[in-house]
């Protein structure tokens, strides 16, 4: 489905920066020095807002065309919301969270809108995962996932292996919790397993999305409704929503820390995201929905607090041995099949001149430490899984915190 938008929209819409304070965040940090991996199906590597952004990438999707093919615009939206430059149109392109990284795009076959893919996927992120974690990339994004999985108990050991060793070579791995909420709630993958910071996406008001899924599996959130960024269509810029969106966003913005405070570790990278988050409900502890609150890097950049130790993890079920037995999902066990799930890609959006920020009162200081979040696994024996990708429309919000945006404060 193509969207039509008002002439001057692209920066305008971009509102997602103007609340998370982008213009001046800028002045401290713009990501620079940090490589964010962004695994996912292609890539328009030459995109005007993007061109000098690619590091050299990899195709682990076992396909033709290499990285810069691509059968639908979601990896290049999420590389925009990421770094883009906004170069495009004399300038006027759109922008985004950390201009100032590196970005190393690493294919995957993430199938096509109706289609299911082999039971080969999670080696592929895993393998992505490795790649990633060897070339020095402090931040691994990956909005991709499924709702079932035909694994056995070793290629899921594997898959954890390689994201256990991937945060002792120093990167964080952020994945999309999913887009099924109103749909069953399962746990996706790899959102949901240990060593992988589970994100959550919220709207213009702070709210939890309809779609957003929910559980111990979601660490933190982040805006994930009406996302602009550059992207494949004929205008070059997508609008989009879902988990994947908030996914690229929280993966900025620790990149944003990161380029501030380079000698410091993935867990206290991590745990300085999560204890300047803004709280759901108001509240100080996690809940299922919202994890430990929307992501804050202002917050983080200009009162970081204690990052605490270098070794020791915010989220202790990190360490956590993956069971190889079925654990049922918040609404319930996964079925014994799994069918294909819809796909929206996103509306295309005409270019259009950027306009000035708008301005955020308040701040907000260190909040009590995460206690742990608890990661589930669901192993399904004997059939085909169905990649989810998180571009359903959502329908509605969920929970919405009484403080409201927590971005306005």
């Amino acid at each position: 489905m193509v969207q039509a938008a008002a002439e001057s929209s692209i920066r305008q819409q971009q509102w997602h920066l103007d609340a998370m304070h982008a213009p001046e965040m800028w002045k401290i940090s713009r990501g620079q020095g940090i490589t964010v991996a962004v695994i996912d199906g292609g890539f328009k590597l030459d995109h005007p807002d993007l061109a000098g952004q690619f590091l050299p990438g990899q195709d682990f999707s076992g396909g033709s065309g290499g990285v810069s093919s691509y059968a639908d615009p979601h990896g290049t939206l999420m590389a925009g919301l990421i770094a883009g430059t906004g170069k495009a149109n004399g300038g006027k392109g759109a922008y985004g969270l950390a201009p100032g990284v590196k970005i190393l795009p690493l294919k995957i076959n993430n199938g096509s809108v109706g289609s299911l893919v082999s039971a080969d996927f999670l080696d592929q992120i895993g393998k992505a995962v490795d790649y990633a974690a060897g070339q020095g990339a402090k931040v691994i994004s990956i909005s991709q996932g499924m709702n079932s999985v035909t694994a056995t108990p070793e290629n899921v050991a594997k898959l954890n292996s390689v994201l256990a060793s991937a945060r002792a070579k120093g990167s964080l791995v952020f994945a999309a919790a999913g887009n099924e909420a109103k749909s069953g709630n399962p746990v996706d993958y790899p959102g949901a397993l240990p060593n992988v910071v589970g994100i959550g996406a919220i709207d213009h008001s702070g709210s939890v999305t309809s779609e957003s899924s929910y559980g111990p599996q979601v660490a933190l959130v982040a805006p994930g409704m009406d996302t602009i960024g550059a992207c494949t269509t004929p205008s070059g810029y997508c609008k989009g929503h879902g988990t994947s969106d908030a996914t690229a966003l929280a993966s900025a913005s620790a990149a944003l820390i990161w380029s501030v405070h380079p000698d410091w570790s993935p867990n206290q990278i991590l745990r300085v995201l999560i204890n300047t988050a803004s709280r759901p409900n108001g509240g100080t502890v996690r809940t299922d929905d919202a994890g430990w609150g929307a992501v804050r890097p202002r917050v983080a950049l200009t009162d970081p607090g204690d990052p605490g130790p270098a070794n020791v993890s915010p989220l202790p079920a990190d360490s956590a041995v993956p069971s190889a037995a079925p654990v049922p999902s918040v609404s319930g066990s996964m079925p014994a099949s799994a069918v294909p799930v819809p796909v929206e890609s996103p509306t295309d959006v005409p270019s259009a001149r950027p306009v000035a920020g708008k301005s955020e009162a308040g701040s907000g200081g260190a909040l009590p430490l995460v206690a742990g979040v608890v990661a589930g696994l669901v192993l399904v024996a004997g059939v085909v899984f169905a990649v989810v990708r998180r571009r359903r429309k959502p329908e509605g919000v969920q929970v919405p915190p009484p403080e409201g945006n927590p971005y306005a404060r």
